[in-house]
């Protein structure tokens, strides 16, 4: 699933430099190597009541962050960088609004996003996606 939320975000005219998942994120240490860059990763799974009788089945709503990172001193108060994080946010929208993800049976809807940083001229911002799927019990 992650794997193609990525490359969806990577396809030709991509906004972004660096693109990964959540153990692309661990390896950051202050900042990404190159700028914009995004890391996908599901940060949240609730799966409801089974749905059958038998083999158990689960529908199961998974909350996929999507951290975009960005930088741009070109201005003394850091508002290149504010235009430039609000544009990238905009691209994964018209990307990410309505795909629906390799394994999953729903498309993916916006649910909030969050400023996590800004210092220094880099931006840190997180926004989250919902998209479902089914889990089965395996014989």
């Amino acid at each position: 699933m992650i794997q193609s939320i990525i490359a969806r975000l990577q396809e030709p005219g991509t906004l972004f430099a660096i693109a990964g998942g959540a153990a692309a994120l661990a390896d950051v240490k202050d900042a990404p190597l190159s700028f914009p860059a995004v890391y996908v990763f599901i940060s949240d799974e609730r799966s409801s009541e089974n749905q059958r009788m038998g083999r158990i089945m689960q529908r199961t709503v998974a909350t996929i962050g999507v951290v975009i990172v960005t930088k741009n001193l070109s201005t003394i108060n850091n508002a290149a960088a504010a235009t430039d994080i609000e544009v990238l946010r905009k691209y994964c929208r018209r990307k990410l609004l309505g795909f629906i993800p390799a394994d999953a049976e729903d498309p993916m809807e916006h649910v909030g996003g969050e400023l996590q940083q800004a210092l220094g001229g880099v931006i840190w911002f997180e926004d989250a996606y919902t998209t479902s799927y089914y889990i089965e019990e395996e014989q």
